[in-house]
């Protein structure tokens, strides 16, 4: 047996047959996408009005995307050249030479050249088309919330799977493709493909976060604190801006984040799996295709999951109806659960065999778990049913300070349990395979592949956020002048899901950083394992563990720990100072007769415009300080202190944007908490209170963090990890070149004119 020519890298029939069925399972995740996408369309727009408000949204958000992809088309150019040649100019691994024994450098150098364009066209395909759906599908949610709750809550979560399953097909079918012709050899062009992903995803989450939150800021400081009026009131300059950047933040930016999670931890997979196989006896290749399997049968778990979010609240069973669409989609995520957990130990015992096969389909189910976990932990500090949103609520009766005050706090215990969460599953790990170092390693990418098993339910939950918001929005401008009973049901509809939407982004949010951190550990192992064969292949001596008590390792830990702060802190000045623009042009636009009173359209485009270019000014020094700073460690201190350094990104990075999540997020459900409250300004309460002026603050104060800040850490910390990843090699060899020193300058020279650039004052065209 011969399928695709799979025998040549030493798959029995089983494993063929295995690798085949995985490509079919991704082949069928975009059909099924498709079909999504055909049942939404399908629905009807609503009236005249909503149609004017989402077209100038939607023409807002692709204006923002052409503008961006053309600002990071240079680096993508650029970076495909250093693909090339970080493989041209070391020398080849064993696997390589195994897999292609004539002219093995360049077909390697190519293979990740072209797979870094690969998984760059990938991810910015997820992003772009999974954007473009989520407004196609929000004015539809709203002309459905006049008909029929279930209706709204179907369109809206449907377009999100959409995404997610564009982001389960093009993740599956690339990395398996890349298996399918490189065999053996894979992790060398995968490296490339993950890379590639990682690259967009940093691009799109720094410019969609400062967009998205400088309009909406904006928005709040003057629409709802300086003159009292609704958040999506038409007569704000800034709304559209604001309804624009959720899609271009929350839609494009998170697909192309899990995205890339979700090829990383296949990446860190199959490197420690092929070390495993070199140890293996009998050689087997289930270290390498037993994670791919998983995968294809994740795929097929979040289609049945999303398949049954709208049939829960309807469910023949009465004590098994969900009450609510956040409900209905926690239990279509615990479908996708049971049967991912249930088929890895069928696949462990049958195929894998032995302890190994009851091992690995454990680590799976653990990973799973830490994915299921997440969700009630993210929930309780985020969402309004439980005691610290309730907490900051009541510290809103003593203003702003106390309000501030109560966020940071909550925020940062959150990051507290979501990192002990995490120590606990590769605390299980080490239990399953003790006194196995390279094992243990393994285990803990093998918990990233079953808590990523389910992006597609996650991508779905997560643009059900920003789908649901935008619906809110548009039926708030569109129905503004409209008090009749079905359009206050349709209101009270679109800001019941509005507010779940709020709380499935946070969970989300939380599941996408302990992803990141399980996908960077994981890459941490597979760095010290590629050094190690890089080393004995050029005969220097062998890193055998990071030892953090010698000086220069200890420089690059604090090098690394400070690297997330900086990223943080140039995003959010980022905000601010498009903020502080958006504020002046929103009051100016308040000045001109009419506008208040509502017989004068205000100048929707001058803020978009305002918010395109403030954040296309940021991509690319973002990029380079996250791409250049493991080179600069790396060339200057060796390999061993660029380890210490990537331990201090990820340790560091994970506390930091876990606090910045959660903070933002209870602060936003805090103030939505508020404005429920009956508007009555004696006693303090409702929209327009001094209490809700205090909570707005407190959100705006959030926003940045939530959905700036904290999400752009998601991919700088594996941008880092890549980037060491792919440069050891040649740092290994080239360690000791008389030229290396201005390599080391020309690169610091990069970094000072990126932090430099990046605080630059935003010139308008």
């Amino acid at each position: 047996m011969n399928i695709l020519g799979l025998a040549k890298h030493g798959l029995n029939g089983f494993e063929q047959i295995a690798i085949v069925g995985v490509l079919v399972v991704a082949l069928i995740s975009l059909v099924y996408a498709w079909l999504l996408r055909n049942t939404v369309m399908k629905k009807d727009k609503g009236s005249e009005k909503m149609q004017e408000v989402w077209d100038a949204i939607r023409v807002g958000a692709e204006s923002y995307l052409s503008k961006q992809l053309k600002t990071i088309l240079p680096s993508v150019a650029i970076l495909f050249i250093a693909m090339f040649f970080s493989v041209y100019v070391v020398t080849p691994t064993a696997e390589a030479v195994e897999e292609f024994p004539e002219n093995t450098r360049l077909i390697i150098a190519v293979g990740r050249a072209i797979a870094f364009i690969l998984g760059a066209s990938f991810s910015l395909i997820v992003g772009q088309l999974g954007m473009r759906m989520a407004i196609q599908a929000s004015v539809r949610s709203a002309s459905a919330a006049k008909r029929k709750f279930n209706e709204a809550l179907s369109i809206a979560y449907y377009a999100g799977t959409y995404t997610g399953m564009l982001t389960d097909g093009l993740g599956l079918l690339g990395g398996t493709i890349i298996f399918v012709v490189f065999g053996k050899a894979s992790p060398d062009a995968l490296l490339g493909f993950g890379f590639g992903g990682t690259l967009i995803a940093l691009f799109m989450r720094v410019g969609g976060g400062i967009y998205t939150k400088a309009a909406d800021v904006g928005a709040d400081l003057v629409g709802k604190v300086e003159k009292d009026i609704p958040e999506d009131d038409p007569r704000n300059a800034a709304v559209i801006a604001d309804l624009v950047g959720d899609n271009v933040g929350d839609c494009a930016g998170m697909a192309a984040d899990i995205f890339e999670s979700y090829e990383v931890t296949i990446v860190s997979a199959l490197i420690l799996g092929l070390a495993l196989m070199s140890q293996d006896p009998t050689h087997s290749l289930k270290w390498i295709v037993y994670p791919l399997i998983i995968r294809g049968i994740g795929v097929i778990s979040s289609i049945l999951g999303t398949f049954t979010v709208p049939i829960w609240e309807k469910f023949p069973i009465k004590f098994l109806r969900a009450h609510d669409a956040e409900e209905s989609m926690f239990r279509s995520y615990e479908v996708s659960s049971i049967n991912t957990v249930v088929w890895s130990f069928i696949v462990g015992i049958l195929y894998v065999g032995g302890p190994d096969g009851w091992k690995l389909a454990l680590l799976t189910t653990i990973g799973v778990a830490l994915a299921v976990a997440f969700n009630p932990i993210t929930s309780y500090f985020t969402s309004t049913k439980y005691p610290p949103v309730r907490e900051i609520v009541d510290s809103t009766k003593t203003g702003s300070a106390t309000t501030i005050l109560s966020g940071l706090s909550i925020g940062m215990e959150s990051s507290v349990w979501a990192l002990i969460v995490l120590a606990v599953g590769f605390f299980f790990s080490t239990l399953i395979y003790i006194g196995q170092p390279l094992h243990i390693i393994y285990g803990i990418a093998m918990l990233g592949i079953g808590m990523l098993s389910h992006t597609g339910n996650n991508v779905a939950m997560d643009s059900f956020g920003p789908i649901s918001d935008n619906a809110n929005g548009i039926g708030e401008m569109a129905w503004h002048d409209q008090n009749d009973e079905n359009t206050l049901m349709a209101r009270q509809t679109m800001a019941d899901l509005d507010a779940v939407g709020n709380t499935t982004k946070a969970i989300t949010k939380g599941i996408a950083i302990a992803s990141a951190v399980i996908a960077a550990v994981s890459l941490f192992a597979s760095y010290i394992t590629d050094v190690k064969k890089v080393q004995e292949v050029a005969n220097v001596k062998i890193l055998e563990s990071i030892n953090v008590a010698d000086p220069t390792v200890f420089i690059g830990l604090l090098l690394g720990a400070a690297l997330p702060w900086l990223i943080s802190s140039l995003s959010i000045k980022a905000v601010s100072r498009a903020a502080m623009k958006i504020v002046e042009e929103v009051r100016r636009q308040f000045k001109i007769p009419g506008i208040m009173e509502g017989t004068t359209k205000p100048d929707y485009a001058e803020v978009v415009a305002i918010s395109t270019i403030s954040s296309q000014k940021e991509l690319v020094p973002m990029a380079t300080i996250a791409v250049l700073m493991p080179l600069v460690v790396g060339l200057v201190f060796g390999v061993e202190a660029l380890g210490g350094f990537l331990a201090g990104v990820i340790v560091s990075g994970q506390l930091l944007a876990v606090f910045m999540a959660n903070t933002g997020g209870a602060w936003d459900n805090a103030k939505k908490s508020v404005e429920d409250q009956p508007r009555d300004l004696v006693a303090n309460t409702g929209k327009g209170s001094e209490r809700h002026k205090a909570a707005v603050v407190g959100d705006t104060v959030g926003d940045p963090l939530k959905d700036t800040a904290g999400p752009a850490l998601n991919p700088m910390i594996k941008v880092v990890n890549l980037v060491s990843l792919i440069a050891a090699p040649v740092i290994v060899n080239y360690v000791d070149s008389p030229y290396k020193w201005i390599v080391v300058a020309v690169l610091l020279a990069a970094i000072i004119w990126a932090i430099t650039g990046s605080k630059k004052k935003v010139v308008m065209e």
